[in-house]
């Protein structure tokens, strides 16, 4: 068994036995920031993208098909321009009034929350986005960096090296073929400042929930991306500048591109030569967060094969109980782009109470679940699909007796698994102060067998797992602004727990998130800060 076993089992007892080191305290002064920072780059604003198609809604997002439209819809530097601001830009300020920790920083510009059609464990956004560029593009073929808060790119290298990336990809590689990639990295450092040895469990998460985002906004429009998380990764890393211990390269996504070329043919010795600028005066290194980059990308080039994680797919529902029928889920007329630039964490703002959700938005909820759990690419061709369920802990739904549930996509039906109000055990289990978890309606709750899947295509499964996981987040976040009801996720709850109640111990099953739904509070203070 890899490193990624033990950490895996650490992350599920963390509730109950500390992790290492257990006395950390973050030094927000020193902190880090929350982006990368190329100084003397080259900034190239990007383009307005000249509108979202109102026929380009969440529902087709979510359930469209993987496979590209028969018009053959491809982007360009409009549409490119347009995927990154609605996903990972800033799109406005957050100021509402809630019961997060960090309400009294909120008028004060230095310490501002800006939104983001993306969720992002913490607010950190430690992801960093690379645009590797062939001939075809509309800018000379280079690297380039995209910086959130200037809406830009950063050139980073000039001349066309996409042959690295494809050489990187390796053979059976999914995707077009093209000269145009977008490549995730991770700066450890951006979130481990806080987080420290969760960091790595938190931040891989984050790469799901982006590439969630940028599947579905692809798909509504008519088009398909299909992510690589198998690839060189030290080939990559050497070619963007950055070492492998500081930050890792999590995805690579093969961009359908109008009058895209095969990627050329790149000199071996071709890199980026800038360094990103780090603000803090002192960086702390973690142990387990250091082994897991080393062991999750030691085989990273290993690409697993067809059916190769059949073993490790969601067991088969217990027959005990017969399911109980959901109603027609509530249609997701809203548009991705209008979805995503509502998106926000309720943070204590829930009131389902009294204002008990609709049942048809629940199935709406669990089924937009369920869909972003499909990351395509080489994870769903190795059977990533079947990987994960969704339990609902059902509070305030009307037409659903109050009780544990585990979702049947299939059938669209919730089968019992505990009777009875489950509000006092949700918020006896959750560690924060931020919510009140009886006052949602419902509590999702995805699972994956994460052993079953690292013993099935190694330690880098585990970024394969968290990836599903932040796109089931994603994807109930989307739908649940589609919906116009509140929205929250949130990993500090006691996972050991959720597997007795949900009488998972004789089984590998494990709870990895929660997810909260339901209305919130009419009239919140707030104040409108739009900027794009």
């Amino acid at each position: 068994m890899g490193y990624a076993h033990e950490y895996a089992t650490a992350i599920m007892h963390r509730g109950r036995i500390p992790m290492e080191p257990a006395d950390h305290v973050p030094n927000w002064a020193d902190g880090p920031r929350k982006t990368k920072f190329y100084p003397g780059s080259e900034r190239l604003p990007l383009p307005a993208d000249g509108g979202y198609p109102a026929a380009a809604t969440v529902a087709r997002g979510l359930t469209g098909t993987d496979e590209p439209a028969a018009d053959g819809w491809t982007f360009d530097l409009s549409a490119l321009s347009g995927l990154l601001l609605d996903s990972y830009g800033l799109t406005g300020r957050r100021l509402g009034v809630q019961a997060n920790t960090d309400l009294d920083a909120l008028p004060f510009y230095p310490l501002a929350n800006w939104s983001r059609g993306t969720a992002s464990g913490g607010g950190l956004y430690p992801v960093a986005v690379y645009w590797v560029s062939g001939a075809s593009g509309p800018l000379p073929p280079g690297v380039h960096h995209y910086s959130p808060r200037h809406h830009a790119m950063r050139r980073l290298l000039t001349g066309d090296v996409t042959g690295e990336v494809r050489a990187a990809l390796g053979d059976a590689a999914p995707g077009p073929e093209t000269d145009q990639y977008l490549v995730l990295g991770v700066k450890y450092w951006q979130n481990a400042f806080k987080y420290n040895s969760f960091s790595f469990h938190a931040v891989s998460m984050d790469v799901g929930a982006l590439l969630g985002t940028w599947r579905m906004w692809t798909r509504a429009r008519g088009g398909a991306l299909a992510p690589a998380l198998w690839f060189d990764e030290a080939r990559l890393a050497r070619l963007l500048g950055v070492r492998g211990e500081e930050e890792g390269i999590f995805a690579v996504v093969p961009l359908p591109w109008a009058g895209a070329n095969r990627a050329a043919d790149a000199p071996a010795s071709a890199a980026v030569a800038r360094r990103d600028e780090e603000r803090s005066r002192r960086v702390l290194e973690f142990a387990a967060l250091r082994e897991m980059q080393r062991t999750t990308s030691a085989e990273a080039a290993d690409r697993p094969g067809p059916g190769a994680l059949a073993p490790a797919a969601a067991l088969p529902a217990s027959p005990g109980r017969p399911a109980r029928p959901l109603p027609e889920p509530a249609p997701l007329t809203a548009g991705v782009r209008a979805a995503l630039r509502a998106r926000r964490s309720s943070f204590g703002r829930f009131a389902a109470d009294h204002r008990p959700l609709p049942a048809p938005e629940l199935a709406a909820l669990l089924a937009a679940a369920a869909a972003g759990a499909r990351l395509g690419g080489d994870a769903g061709a190795a059977g990533a699909d079947a990987l994960a369920r969704v339990y609902a802990f059902v509070n305030h739904v009307d037409g659903v007796e109050p009780g544990v549930y585990a979702y049947e996509p299939g059938v669209n039906a919730l089968r019992p698994v505990v009777d009875g109000a489950p509000g006092p055990f949700l918020q006896k289990n959750y560690f924060l102060a931020n919510y009140n978890l009886e006052r949602a309606a419902a509590v999702l709750v995805p699972t994956i067998r994460t052993h079953a899947v690292l013993d099935a295509v190694g330690d880098r499964g585990y970024r394969l797992v968290n990836a599903m996981i932040g796109g089931v987040a994603q994807a109930t976040y989307t739908a649940a602004a589609a919906l116009s009801t509140g929205c929250g996720v949130a990993l500090g709850f006691d996972n050991i727990s959720y597997r007795e109640e949900l009488g998972l111990l004789d089984t590998d099953e494990q709870p990895l998130l929660i997810m909260l739904v339901g209305a919130d509070r009419p009239a919140p203070a707030d104040f409108r800060f739009e900027i794009a």
